[in-house]
């Protein structure tokens, strides 16, 4: 038998057709990956095994009748503990949460999975909150990244990043609200798509507001593009919520870049990078202009547009804590206690000053993009640091949007961006390109990611060093087994 583990949602879904594998199959090789590789990288905060083994039975019932669910029928599957899943706590890694109750709700991207036949096998670890762009949190300690566990995977969708990367999985839903899904997916050498504001419903309603996208996380471009189509269906919950689209975002996958114009900007005019990072996003850039592209190295002509980001993430934040008691504060993270005691200086003027310059940053790469179909940045600047830190040792700043100024701009416009794999580090660490479509332009992100990777071809799947380097790690809950 091939080892499942390394099969993509696509592949799984066509040996399930063409009976050369099955969802049981698949589902005990995801759950064995998990119970081989989930204590080196503190990927699960929940594992349902009976569930998922009585959904995978169910799933190849339906595929020997050859009357599949739907496009994802019997697919392995994680979701991020911050979506809600019926039947599961979500816990949103804080010990604010109790996870007694009934749990009665899934989110929209869950119930579109569900309803698509996929196997949901757990919960994935996040920051609290999804706070920042580490996952750590003080209930289930830090996620570690799936190519050097001594490393971070990033956040806030770092346990989705590392479960993807090792196979626990075929794919994962994440969240983004300033790179969290581009940032571990970067980490971690796999796809990630923040998709267009209101192209994935979300429910319920993020604090951090138009900055929050949910979105997919998977192996392949093909994957993205799937798990995109199964994502989009309207739900009524979401008052931001866009028609389901009348195309699967498969269509013209392949059509390839020729006579694409896209805009190279490898620094966006102020940021700095590691150097190896610039010379391979420099690479990739010649990829896509040798498959046909007019690629012209060109910034888009904004500055750093972070004090805005801080001012709509902070309040946000603070909204979080007023749902608790105000001793609550006490027992949250120290990073996000600081943020939320920053956030008090903030005035309503100033709230409504950030949402302008947020649309203002919109306007302006609406105008660019009718010069550019596309704009290619590296996806971030630096590859992977020490895990359970927020930044680099020795890092000028504390605050994680020192790293990540690649990704936040783009949840201000509600942009499309995508990350894809371009290569590694002398040290083995994944490098990320973000590619970035005016709103609506998903199919035409993923395409170009596509023929990116077909250029280029995907990493190879990592495989963790005999000499794990444990992190503090929380319990995962495993529930009875058949």
């Amino acid at each position: 038998m091939p080892d499942l583990t390394e099969f993509t949602a696509t592949e799984l879904v066509a040996a399930y057709r063409d009976g050369t594998a099955s969802p049981v199959e698949a589902t005990r090789a995801a759950l064995a990956a998990i119970d081989a590789t989930n204590a080196a990288v503190n990927a699960f905060v929940l594992v349902d095994q009976e569930a998922a083994l009585a959904a995978a039975r169910a799933s190849e019932k339906r595929w020997h009748a050859r009357e599949p669910l739907g496009r994802c029928d019997g697919v392995p599957t994680s979701i991020k503990d911050l979506l809600y899943t019926r039947g599961w706590p979500t816990l949103r890694g804080s010990v604010l949460i109790d996870d007694d109750g009934e749990w009665p709700d899934d989110a929209p991207a869950v119930a579109r999975l569900r309803e698509n036949g996929a196997v949901l096998l757990g919960k994935t670890t996040t920051p609290e909150f999804g706070w920042k762009g580490v996952t750590d949190s003080i209930r289930y300690g830090a996620t570690m990244n799936p190519w050097n566990p001594a490393r971070t995977a990033g956040g806030s969708s770092g346990g989705s990043a590392a479960a993807v990367a090792l196979g626990m999985g075929a794919w994962s839903v994440g969240t983004d609200g300033g790179g969290s899904i581009r940032m571990p997916a970067g980490f971690s050498g796999i796809v990630g798509l923040k998709p267009t504001h209101g192209l994935v419903p979300v429910w319920p309603a993020s604090p951090f507001g138009a900055l929050s996208h949910a979105g997919p996380m998977t192996r392949s471009v093909a994957d993205a593009a799937l798990m995109l189509d199964v994502l989009t269906g309207f739900d009524t919950r979401d008052p931001t919520a866009m028609p389901t689209p009348a195309t699967s975002f498969l269509a013209g996958l392949d059509d390839g870049v020729r006579g694409l114009r896209i805009a190279y900007s490898p620094d966006l005019g102020y940021v700095r990078n590691d150097p190896e990072v610039g010379a391979a996003v420099d690479a990739a850039a010649a990829v896509l202009a040798d498959a046909g592209a007019h690629v012209e190295r060109v910034d888009p002509g904004f500055t750093d547009p972070v004090e805005a980001f801080h001012v709509l993430w902070f309040c946000g934040a603070a909204q979080v804590m007023r749902a608790y008691d105000a001793d609550a504060i006490e027992r949250v993270d120290p990073g996000l206690r600081r943020i939320v005691e920053a956030a008090a200086a903030y005035s309503v003027a100033d709230y409504l000053t950030a949402n302008a310059a947020r649309i203002d940053l919109g306007v302006r790469m609406g105008a660019f993009h009718r010069t550019y179909d596309l704009l290619l940045t590296p996806t971030l600047p630096i590859s992977a640091f020490a895990a359970g830190a927020d930044v680099p040792d020795g890092w000028h700043s504390p605050l994680w949007t020192s790293w990540t100024p690649y990704t936040y701009p783009f949840n201000m416009t509600q942009q499309p961006a995508a990350t894809v794999p371009c290569g590694l580090t002398r040290d083995g660490l994944p490098i990320g390109l973000q590619i970035v479509g005016p709103r609506h332009a998903d199919a035409l992100v993923l395409r170009v990611a596509r023929a990116y990777e077909r250029s280029a071809g995907r990493l190879p799947f990592p495989r963790l060093q005999e000499r794990i380097e444990l992190h503090p790690a929380g319990e995962v809950v495993h529930h009875a087994d058949e």
